[in-house]
């Protein structure tokens, strides 16, 4: 066998273990190769693939099944998960179809059908098989524990991570310590547009609003509107476009889609699109209704694919899944997935990349998981009266002084009543630790408003 073939093989076993997540047997791989190959060839190749990390193998003699190289075994350890997503032969398709000139391309309209045709739990546009490795790779909750819980455990490590990676398929070029910098330390990167300075800081104040407000945590206009109005702050030519749903036609870059133009029916779809989206159960499958469905509509002027990667994070922080950071996804065959949405409605393509990609922010995020900190016991339980009182003294406005700080805490009725009195002095130190750590990344989840933070900022 020459390198050449062995190669090709590979690639053949590869493609069938993709589509068969759950497994298959050494006698069904077979019936997918040439058959003049001996049934010795096709141990030693196998073998050498699994040594290799291109497959993963479970059981044993007559029982010996073969999965794809992300395959996750119970609870989600001892994932092995591949450089590069293993594409099906419908995402090569949709890759050829997309890779023709301009020119060989016919134009075409939305298609209402395409959205009004999916019925949840009848349509499915993730495989049992798919959605139930997704669920077993991403299982880091505890039932009990609130929604959002597991994303505020690691929101610091999430906001860098999903705030380049996001920007990064926009064509951000901050690198990931840039970023890390801006979001850690307030320090932009020398050399940079102030956009792209603007869009990583947007990205931190969307994940924060998600993760930190769980009325959020919904599929309805208020939560993706404000999400819109978040991500695109300062940064559309006109501002009352922030947040509200357009009222002009736009193009696509690069593509011989046209979406609709009548304000009436993008309001009319968009509303169908979260109803349709707010009944699908299964979080993956939300999460990836909304990547395909949102961008497909474009209901905001600009800032849509950012919203819908925003969007589909909100069933699996809801569910305690780990999020989808997008730390790995080629921007290249998620442009490509894009376009085979938008010109054919074809979804093969963006769906393996959603599927590689979830599988890789699952062993990221796992790996970490240890190493978190639980969360402050005496901060969780005040949380409440924290918040309060980081909003009380901004709204005064004066000057941040550890004496009004504690005055508030000792005096105020409302945290004398709240407060017992052996803990104050410890709750005044912690909320005065908070006041010192307050900066334009981070005051909305004080319920304050721009202009009380701008003001209470301006006197300090």
């Amino acid at each position: 066998m020459t390198k050449k073939e062995k190669i090709a093989l590979q690639a053949t076993i590869q493609r069938a273990l993709e589509n068969r997540p759950s497994g298959m047997t050494r006698g069904e791989l077979q019936s997918e190769l040439p058959s003049y190959l001996r049934v010795r060839s096709i141990q030693r190749l196998l073998k050498d693939m699994a040594g290799d990390d291109l497959l993963t193998v479970s059981g044993e003699k007559s029982g010996t099944r073969y999965h794809p190289a992300y395959h996750a075994t119970g609870g989600g350890e001892g994932i092995l998960v591949s450089a590069e997503p293993v594409l099906g032969r419908g995402a090569r398709e949709v890759q050829l179809m997309v890779s023709l000139p301009l020119a060989q391309r016919r134009r075409i309209g939305y298609q209402p059908n395409f959205l009004l045709d999916y019925v949840p739990g009848v349509t499915w546009y993730l495989s049992e098989e798919e959605r139930h490795m997704l669920a077993m790779a991403g299982a880091v909750h505890d039932e009990t524990q609130p929604a959002g819980t597991y994303a505020r455990h690691i929101i610091d490590r999430l906001m860098i991570d999903l705030s380049w990676a996001s920007s990064h398929l926009e064509g951000n070029t901050y690198s990931l310590l840039d970023t890390r910098m801006l979001i850690e330390r307030g320090q932009a990167a020398a050399g940079k547009e102030a956009e792209e300075t603007q869009m990583i800081l947007n990205h931190k104040r969307a994940i924060e609003l998600l993760v930190e407000n769980e009325d959020l945590l919904t599929f309805n206009r208020v939560t993706f509107s404000n999400l819109h109005a978040v991500l695109s702050q300062n940064l559309l030519p006109d501002m009352k476009d922030e947040g509200r749903l357009r009222r002009q036609g736009v193009g696509i870059s690069g593509s011989m889609y046209a979406p609709l133009s009548v304000p009436q029916q993008i309001e009319e779809f968009f509303d169908q699109l979260l109803s349709t989206a707010g009944k699908i159960d299964d979080a993956f499958e939300q999460a990836f209704f909304i990547l395909v469905h949102l961008p497909y509509l474009q209901p905001f002027a600009d800032v849509n694919k950012r919203v819908s990667r925003l969007g589909a994070n909100i069933s699996l922080i809801k569910s305690n899944y780990c999020p989808l950071s997008f730390l790995d996804v080629s921007k290249e065959l998620y442009v490509q997935g894009l376009l085979g949405v938008y010109e054919f409605n074809r979804i093969d393509l963006l769906r393996d990349v959603f599927v590689h990609a979830c599988i890789r922010s699952a062993a990221r995020y796992k790996t970490i998981k240890d190493a978190v900190v639980e969360p402050d016991g005496f901060r969780l339980m005040y949380r409440a009266l924290l918040t309060e009182g980081v909003s009380r003294l901004v709204k005064e406005g004066d000057l941040l002084l550890a004496s009004k700080v504690k005055k508030l805490v000792m005096e105020d009725a409302v945290f004398v009543e709240g407060i017992p009195e052996k803990v104050r002095h410890q709750f005044t130190d912690l909320l005065l630790e908070e006041m010192l750590n307050l900066f334009d990344g981070n005051y909305m989840r004080y319920g304050l408003r721009p202009s009380e933070f701008e003001l209470w900022k301006g006197n300090q």
